[in-house]
């Protein structure tokens, strides 16, 4: 070997191949950061953890196929723990049962529930700003996240998934966000890590204009906006939002009580600094415009009661329209399924203050809705039952929903849709929350902060939601 060839084989041009190759992953690195979301290839860090979750999840979501759903769910399905073994790595699921039940009650197959998490495309990662040291990724179609957890908020969750699969079955349009399922993958020689998986708040995000983090203060609530123009991925905050309005017309009251209902069961869970996520999309001019009566608001909540009756048939009420009755007809929010159309003439001109919904079963199963005469007439006893039925669909606070496969965190204005849920419950308020509290109360005084005790931070988003929406 020649100088020239051992120079260029030496020590010196190894370092120098690897502060390039560093000086290049670092610029990469920035550029993602820049647009949030970049798809993990073969030459990610985070490509061979992924690629095993795949196929740990793959497997998860296979054992509850093979193995059928019981009709109700026992205390055992709760504590339940599940390892698979693979060639590099092992898999555990806690309670699969109850995620999976709350996966059918939003209308999932386990196949399509699978096939999103396993699907060949690679995972794509999200960069949060985000103060906790969590990786998140997003699967391929952008339906699914999943976010690595401590050990404790796991705990936490499993802790708490009872009272939260129930809040949900009282609430079936809680705007909650919907945990999917929890993990823990364990890769020899490395640390184990847990993760769960929830659905996606901003699915689908085609046509989105803006995307916010909301948690009602005003001390590091602002981020610098995307370049006009530009295809850069940024959550803004609070200040960012100052000045606009979130406008619901007669779906504001329901928004409002849904947050109050949510925030208050976050209060009994003592935690704090959960935030309210919110995008906006256009209308398509097709869907301005369209109002929904009162007849197909009632035909859409009845459809969701068997959320009560029979968990696993929940939430089948929120997509009625997903296969249109009519080829050639534009799928519209509000457009009621062929079937649902035996619906009297005379709700058009029915008030909802003032209509009674009587339920009448003839014998092939069908449903119809008589009118107040009628049911004065003859269902007198039947008022007292359906009036309940009535308070009840109230109670709810049902959303009228667009025609998505995946719709819960979906709410139409006049002009704009809006992707609305609540995000991050893990944060309890313990003892470092509470010098963390002492401690901004000095450095940020009279400004608002995130940091206050669990009833301060759920009457501060109800009002911020009070304010900005009309």
């Amino acid at each position: 070997m020649n100088r020239t060839e051992m120079e260029m084989s030496g020590p010196g041009v190894n370092r120098h191949g690897r502060t390039v190759k560093r000086r290049r992953w670092g610029r990469l690195r920035q550029q993602w950061k820049l647009l949030g979301l970049f798809e993990i290839d073969q030459q990610h860090e985070f490509y061979s953890l992924t690629c095993m979750m795949k196929e740990g999840l793959c497997a998860a979501v296979q054992n509850t196929i093979d193995n059928p759903l019981p009709d109700e769910l026992s205390e055992d399905d709760y504590s339940l723990e599940v390892t698979q073994i693979h060639k590099d790595f092992r898999m555990e699921t806690y309670a699969g049962p109850v995620f999976a039940s709350l996966r059918r009650s939003l209308g999932m197959t386990e196949k399509e529930y699978q096939q999103s998490l396993s699907s060949e495309g690679s995972y794509l990662q999200f960069i949060s700003n985000s103060k906790s040291k969590a990786d998140f990724f997003l699967t391929n179609d952008k339906r699914f996240f999943l976010k690595t957890q401590s050990k404790r908020e796991v705990r936490f969750l499993l802790s708490n998934l009872r009272i939260y699969i129930e809040h949900l079955e009282k609430y079936p349009h809680s705007l909650l966000v919907k945990f999917l399922g929890v993990h823990r993958i364990k890769i020899a020689h490395q640390r184990m890590k847990y993760f769960i998986v929830m659905q996606s708040v901003f699915y689908p995000d085609d046509r989105i204009t803006a995307r916010y983090d909301i948690k009602g203060c005003e001390v590091s609530r602002w981020t610098d906006p995307a370049p006009e123009g530009s295809q850069i991925i940024v959550v803004l905050k609070d200040l960012n939002f100052e000045g606009q309005f979130i406008q619901l017309d007669q779906q504001r009251p329901w928004l409002v009580r849904q947050v109050e209902i949510d925030t208050a069961f976050l209060q009994t869970l003592n935690v704090l600094d959960y935030s309210l996520l919110l995008a906006q999309q256009p209308l398509h001019q097709d869907e301005l415009s369209q109002s929904l009566s009162f007849a197909t608001l009632i035909m859409r909540a009845k459809k969701s009661f068997s959320f009560f009756s029979k968990r696993p048939l929940a939430g089948r009420s929120v997509n009625p329209s997903s296969s249109p009755t009519h080829a050639t007809s534009p799928t519209v929010p509000g457009v009621v399924a062929e079937e649902d159309s035996t619906l009297l003439s005379s709700e058009l001109n029915c008030p909802s203050t003032q209509c009674h919904i009587t339920e009448m079963h003839s014998g092939n199963g069908e449903t119809d809705i008589a009118s107040p005469e009628e049911d004065k007439v003859e269902q007198p006893s039947r008022v007292g039952a359906e009036s309940a039925d009535l308070e009840m669909f109230q109670a709810q606070n049902r959303r009228l929903l667009p025609n998505f496969r995946n719709p819960l965190h979906v709410i139409d204005g006049p002009e704009q849709r809006y992707f609305i849920g609540i995000i991050d419950i893990f944060t309890v308020y313990g003892f470092k929350k509470r010098l963390e509290h002492l401690w901004k109360r000095l450095r940020h005084p009279r400004q608002s902060f995130s940091t206050v005790s669990p009833p301060a931070y759920c009457h501060r988003l109800c009002q911020w939601v009070q304010d900005h929406t009309k």
